[in-house]
């Protein structure tokens, strides 16, 4: 099949992800070293060039329309000209589309929560935490992903508040472990909320739903959030696709949705449930490329 990838953002999750040892025939690799050979093995090397059919395009999905037996997708990088006018539109027209698109990181919902993103509040640890050495930061989650993410924050902050809404932390027993081995330098805050982030030009402090020390107020230099994800649903409404009670494109056995032609994989579903690594992803994806190719071979040219 010919084949064209719109990649949006280099890698998406698994390239923030810092290290990864979970895959199989990989003893430790960099999430973003992992991609970077995912792509390249994609594209093809030199002795598979001239079968290699795949295309790599930087540019972010903005619409899919089912037209006549085939999809119209259109893309746009997003980027500006010099001139200040958006770069122009980029349209596609395929017989099988298949969504690999993730999902998306929840956020606080704070008042001055976005104009701060980048300027004290972040999502991505393995991104923005090195910047913080021998800071004082936050962690707000609860979950593994927080717990790894505090994990790493350890070999750079001088203190981690660990702000969790619920009355237990809920992660691996090797990453929970890791974070107890931080001793002194973690501090725990269960069954706190943060109520409001306060800074103009970076975020200065944030404030509790309740006192820690005393105060309601806890000064920072940086705060992460890692609250889970979310479904991106735009392709399912604007396609027509069945999704779950969470708002994840529902599957069959096979990856195919309930539209012909289109098909789902990756954290877009909820195949195996909360269950979410690159090793299932990849097991999704493999599976909706065979559906794809035998979809093509049906309703082909």
């Amino acid at each position: 099949m010919n084949t064209l990838v719109f990649e949006g953002e280099f890698g998406g999750e698994t390239a923030t992800a810092g290290k990864i040892e979970n895959y199989p025939g990989i003893i430790s690799i960099d999430g973003y070293d992992l991609m970077k050979v995912m792509k390249r093995q994609a594209e093809g090397t030199e002795e598979r060039e001239r079968r290699s059919r795949v295309q790599f395009l930087g540019e972010k999905v903005q619409k899919i329309e089912s037209k006549e037996g085939h999809f119209l997708v259109t893309g746009r990088s997003g980027s500006e000209e010099p001139s200040g006018s958006k770069s122009e539109q980029e349209i596609v027209q395929a017989k099988a589309v298949i969504l690999a698109i993730g999902s998306k990181r929840r956020h606080l919902g704070l008042p001055k929560e976005h104009e701060l993103t980048g300027r004290g509040v972040h999502y991505c640890v393995t991104c923005d935490g090195p910047v913080f050495a021998g800071k004082t930061v936050a962690m707000v989650g609860g979950g593994d992903s927080s717990v790894k993410g505090v994990n790493f924050l350890g070999e750079y902050a001088q203190k981690i508040y660990f702000i969790i809404r619920g009355k237990e932390i809920i992660a691996e027993p090797i990453n929970f472990g890791q974070m107890k081995k931080l001793g002194d330098k973690v501090e725990v805050l269960l069954e706190t909320e943060v109520k409001e982030l306060v800074g103009d030009k970076r975020l200065e402090k944030i404030m509790l739903s309740k006192f820690h020390n005393g105060s309601a107020e806890l000064v920072l230099d940086g705060m992460f959030i890692e609250i889970g994800y979310d479904p991106d649903q735009t392709f399912a409404k604007q396609l027509g696709l069945k999704t779950d009670e969470a708002g994840y494109t529902k599957v069959d056995a096979m990856m195919r949705t309930n539209i012909p032609g289109v098909f789902a994989a990756g954290d877009a579903t909820n195949h195996f449930g909360r269950f979410k690594q690159d090793i299932t992803a990849a097991a999704l994806g493999a599976v909706a490329a065979t559906s794809a190719y035998e979809y093509n071979k049906i309703h082909g040219q």
